[in-house]
């Protein structure tokens, strides 16, 4: 009797086990509800970062592995058949997480409903084009886009402008959709975010989930600041300073700053094409952030509406580091500027009040 209640015992309890497993996995499905879908919209959605971004999307990269979502593409009438095979291969990867899809050439029908709009349509510039040239162009773009947001996207619609020169059209939108808050327009800065991450981490040999708080400030452009002053790595013995841990401020303050700066060149020589795969990565990071919060500790960099802080002409859209929480992004205050960084902070912050002078030119 005795060897036989040593075994009727276990089994008893691996029975009364099991039924709990079971009772608790059929509470947590009828509890688990399936989230309301996202509506996203991606405009120039048949080019190279739009092939590139929009399955990133589908597969919950931006907003969530449990988020579904609808994607609204848009482009030109000329890219309408490549934009239809976008959407046909969206539709043969059977993404679990995608909706739906809608892909149009008409700008109404794109922003209607709207949650998040990533905004990576644009005129590129193009050769022997003067600046002058291609802000009218992007002007007219931006004015159009802004304006059918303004009407039919969903009131507390988030929007990330991609297409250069990102921080100016980004301000163009924010002047001819003056019901958005201010703090609902971005530019793209994360993609330089990232390159300066990765260059740091290349430099000490790190993972480069290991650093974090470097800074861009200002344009997305030749003229940005790459800042590490700030910056950490994660090491065995705790967090360390970049600036130490590399012990080179010659590599800091002169080639670290121009290859993050000229990255975007270096990859255009070497793949003859721009680069699509790391700025629709970006394009991701930033959203999945501004939506679901920055790490505690952590910031990250995103164009934003300058309020003054660190001396930066209030009503430019400019890279600041920032956190996020519950929706809302905050510009991280009291970082400690040297005269070296708060002059590289000024020029292009200069750079930026050119180019709006230049914009309002073409308005009129």
């Amino acid at each position: 009797m005795e060897y036989w209640g040593s075994i009727e015992k276990p089994i008893v309890l691996l029975g009364c086990a099991y039924l709990s497993w079971k009772i608790v996995r059929h509470i947590w499905s009828f509890l688990n509800i399936e989230k309301d879908p996202i509506t996203v919209l991606v405009t120039g959605a048949a080019g190279q970062i739009g092939y590139a971004l929009v399955p990133m999307i589908a597969r919950g990269a931006m907003l969530g592995l449990d988020q579904p979502v609808i994607i609204h593409m848009l482009d030109i009438e000329p890219a309408a058949e490549s934009l239809k095979g976008v959407k046909m291969e969206l539709i043969d990867a059977a993404f679990p997480l995608l909706k739906d899809v809608v892909a149009t050439t008409d700008v109404v029908e794109a922003c209607k409903g709207v949650n998040v709009a990533v905004m990576v349509g644009g005129f590129p510039r193009k050769e022997g084009m003067e600046r002058k040239d291609v802000m009218t162009k992007n002007v007219s773009i931006y004015k159009a886009q802004a304006s059918a947001l303004e009407q039919h996207a969903a009131p507390d619609c988030k929007v990330l402008v991609v297409a250069n020169p990102a921080n100016t059209n980004a301000l163009i939108l924010k002047e001819f959709a003056p019901s958005f808050p201010p703090k609902n327009i971005t530019c793209l800065t994360r993609l330089d975010h990232n390159r300066a991450l990765g260059q740091v981490s290349e430099k000490l040999n790190v993972h480069v989930g290991d650093v974090k708080n470097v800074t861009i400030w200002g344009n997305h452009s030749s003229t940005q600041y790459p800042d590490v002053n700030h910056a950490t790595v994660k090491t065995a013995a705790g967090e360390k300073p970049v600036r130490a841990l590399v012990a080179d401020d010659q590599w800091l303050n002169t080639e670290f700053i121009t290859t993050v700066q000229q990255r975007g060149a270096a990859i255009i020589k070497a793949r003859k094409l721009s680069s699509a795969l790391s700025a629709a990565s970006s394009a991701c990071d930033h959203i999945r952030d501004w939506v679901l919060g920055t790490p505690k500790g952590t910031w990250v960099s995103m164009g934003v509406y300058s309020d003054g802080s660190y001396g930066i002409p209030a009503g430019l859209i400019y890279s600041f580091p920032v956190t996020c929480e519950k929706g809302e992004w905050s510009i991280v205050q009291g970082l400690k500027i040297d005269e070296f960084s708060k002059a590289k902070m000024d020029a292009t912050a200069k750079e930026l009040v050119e180019e709006k002078s230049l914009a309002y030119s073409c308005l009129n």
